[in-house]
């Protein structure tokens, strides 16, 4: 019983504590001549840096869930899996059936649904970009029908929207005509990076599953550039529980990128490439990082140490100095560019030159830094005292 009790205290403060950075807002829509209710969460360090921008995330059916979305966004911007994120949730508890109706015998959204479509995109998102200081990378959020709902800004001549997340996906029975109505193509034109997320569950209507089923294979059958479609299958037999584990598990694939060099990645991206190209493959992750997240990371020093093996061990090393290079304009402080370039001069018998090197990077260190005695050993094997 105590146990139970701590638990639930806990989550109650973990709740708490992001309703506490989230923000209401009324907003007045001249498309919907109706004022409607919006839930906002702001990351806990939006105000600290006021350069950073942040992706922007719409989450529909706010009711059922914003609070587990922004749980799950700040658990994994925590764990540095993903970036801190705006996120707004639409509240559609008195007008769901309005805001998500379509046409039985046409799939197409009613009038209501098309208001509240045009809401979304040109009233909700409008206030979010020029409200906050918010990233090019937008994901849209829905389950259900409002999942369908998602599925039909696909249709877009602008792809303005970077992920579209179906979770529990209820669509019409026209969603393959109209997928395939809606250019897709297009993604793979543009210098971005776009992902689709739907998920299948043994808890569904056999009629249900195999409806998803079939999008999932049309839409993997596509095989475009830029356009990732993420097709999930949660196996439990209660549909709560899958909407529940779809969030993360949607996050985990659409902020894959974002994370540090994952084994699945090196093995599949980088392990073949040479020197040079293992260096440009690191560089573009982080300036993809950046442009998408509006995040500076930097190059996580792990990183670094991911595809220092490929740098040092082909093409005799002769990139290293590159690699040194590279780390010291990003870290000047760090000794590490100076250790790389300094092995580079060492390789190639330049022995004063690398211990120059060695030197510079030893006095960047703190005497109590563990791996100090190990950098000044660089030294003494080339006579440097």
């Amino acid at each position: 019983m105590i146990k139970k009790s701590l638990s639930l205290i806990f989550l109650l403060f973990f709740f708490c504590g992001f309703s506490q950075n989230s923000i209401y807002k009324q907003l007045a829509s001249d498309i919907l001549e109706s004022t409607r209710s919006l839930k906002i969460y702001i990351p806990e360090n939006y105000e600290q840096d006021s350069l950073r921008n942040y992706p922007l995330t719409v989450v529909l059916d706010e009711e059922f869930l914003f609070d587990t979305y922004v749980g799950n966004a700040k658990l994994f911007a925590k764990k540095d899996k993903a970036p801190e994120q705006i996120i707004v949730g639409v509240s559609m508890n008195d007008t769901r059936n309005q805001d998500i109706s379509f046409n039985r015998n046409t799939g197409r959204l009613s009038t209501s649904a098309n208001n509240f479509y045009e809401f979304i995109r040109d009233e909700v998102i409008f206030y979010m970009e020029s409200t906050y200081r918010t990233s090019p990378f937008i994901t849209l959020v829905g389950q259900g029908y409002s999942a369908n709902m998602v599925s039909h800004f696909l249709s877009e001549n602008t792809a303005f929207i970077n992920s579209f997340v179906c979770i529990n996906p209820s669509f019409s029975d026209f969603i393959s005509q109209e997928l395939l109505g809606y250019n897709l193509q297009k993604f793979q034109k543009e210098d971005n990076t776009f992902y689709l997320y739907t998920n299948n569950s043994d808890s569904f209507s056999s009629k249900k599953q195999l409806k998803i089923d079939q999008v999932q294979k049309q839409l993997s059958d596509l095989n475009l550039k830029n356009f990732n479609v993420i097709n999930d299958l949660i196996k439990t037999t209660n549909s709560t529980s899958a909407m529940s584990e779809a969030i993360p598990r949607a996050l985990t694939k659409i902020f894959e990128i974002y994370s540090a060099i994952s084994k699945e990645e090196y093995e599949k991206e980088i392990k073949d490439l040479a020197p040079e190209d293992a260096i440009y493959y690191l560089e573009n992750k982080y300036l993809e990082i950046e442009f998408l997240f509006g995040t500076n990371l930097g190059i996580r020093e792990r990183d670094i140490y991911t595809i220092e093996n490929i740098i040092i061990e082909k093409e005799n090393g002769d990139k290293l100095r590159d690699f040194g290079k590279m780390i010291l304009k990003l870290f000047p402080s760090s000794p590490l560019g100076d250790y790389y370039i300094g092995r580079y001069y060492e390789s190639g018998k330049m022995f004063k030159k690398a211990l120059k090197y060695y030197r510079i990077g030893y006095g960047k260190m703190d005497p109590a830094d563990p791996n100090a005695d190990k950098f000044y050993e660089n030294i003494l094997r080339l006579g440097g005292l």
